[in-house]
């Protein structure tokens, strides 16, 4: 079975990548998870404060209203922030001398200020391509949603004037046109789009009074989410598109490929299962293949696709009421 797929100008081995993730901030298990099958790595997230905080090293920058939350200085730890990036850096430079797969870096990014001049030092560290982890939280009522979307331009504008490997951007799906933003992003030079990133979701703990993550993992429930938004986008976009959230197994990622995904990013999956899933996924996908016939996954790829489909209102909210209408 081929299962090659190009993904950002690369040729994976398969299409499954390994998201950014604690697997992914270190030379060891960046190694491991390329000897379990994972085709590329995007390694874990750095943040535009920590870049900024090299940069300036001092407060004032992290003080202006751009900045995320007044709780970032409680995240991080200021005596040890000065040396991130230098360790980021170090590590994109480390990888590519131990594996043989494309190194994607990724940067969880709010604004287009000055530390999109980082971009030039992920480069020269070795970097094959560049994720941008984009959420501007949608919740300031006095800017527009016209207003948040020209943020998320700036960003990858002012990105793309100084990259020169490939640009990924990773959205949620918090958009009021959400296929409108996504083709718009699709041509203005990305090389791929990641659907759907992850964020913080708060829960109350009801002993101490005080706000707590919950659903730090996806579960195999979230697959829709993308699912639905790959195959309504698929081949009416400018760039690639990559599948992310919900993809725990094999059948997982045939779907997303049936959608119209070139590659998927995994990553919940690895947590509950350790790297070995990788594998055990390759697996599954040959012998479906192999039973149904396929020799490559252009062999299918897109086949369940909005555009290809023979019953496009399927993907459409108007079908909502209708399945729910019925008992099962």
């Amino acid at each position: 079975m081929d299962l090659r797929t190009n993904y950002l100008g690369f040729t994976l081995q398969n299409p499954i990548i390994v998201g950014s993730c604690g697997y992914t901030y270190s030379v060891k298990d960046v190694k491991s998870l390329v000897e379990n099958g994972a085709a590329a790595i995007v390694l874990k997230s750095i943040f535009e404060e920590e870049i900024l905080w090299e940069m300036e090293s001092n407060l004032a920058q992290m003080q202006r209203p751009m900045t995320i939350y007044p709780e970032i200085y409680d995240f991080f730890d200021l005596e040890t922030i000065e040396d991130s990036v230098t360790k980021y850096l170090n590590l994109i430079s480390e990888c590519k001398k131990e594996v043989d797969v494309p190194i994607i870096a990724s940067v969880n990014c709010i604004s287009s200020h000055e530390w999109v001049s980082f971009a030039r030092r992920i480069e020269e560290a070795g970097a094959d391509a560049l994720e941008l982890n984009i959420f501007i939280m949608p919740s300031d009522l006095n800017r527009t949603s016209q207003e948040n979307e020209k943020m998320y331009f700036e960003i990858i504008d002012s990105v793309l004037s100084v990259a020169k490997i490939p640009v990924a951007v990773k959205l949620s799906y918090y958009f009021t046109n959400l296929a409108s933003m996504i083709k718009q992003i699709s041509e203005r030079g990305v090389k791929g789009i990641v659907l759907f990133n992850r964020f913080f979701e708060p829960d109350f703990d009801l002993d101490t009074f005080t706000v707590v993550p919950t659903n730090v993992l996806s579960s195999p429930s979230d697959l829709g989410k993308s699912l639905r938004w790959i195959a309504i986008m698929s081949e009416r976009v400018n760039c690639d598109l990559c599948a992310s959230t919900g993809v725990h197994d094999g059948k997982a990622v045939i779907k997303q490929i049936l959608a119209g995904a070139k590659a998927v990013q995994i990553a919940s999956a690895i947590y509950r299962k350790g790297p070995k899933v990788i594998g055990e996924m390759l697996e599954e996908i040959k012998n479906w293949m192999n039973e149904k016939g396929f020799n490559s996954l252009d062999d299918f790829r897109g086949r369940m696709s909005q555009s290809r489909s023979l019953n496009p209102a399927a993907y459409e909210r108007a079908q909502f009421m209708h399945y729910f209408s019925e008992k099962f």
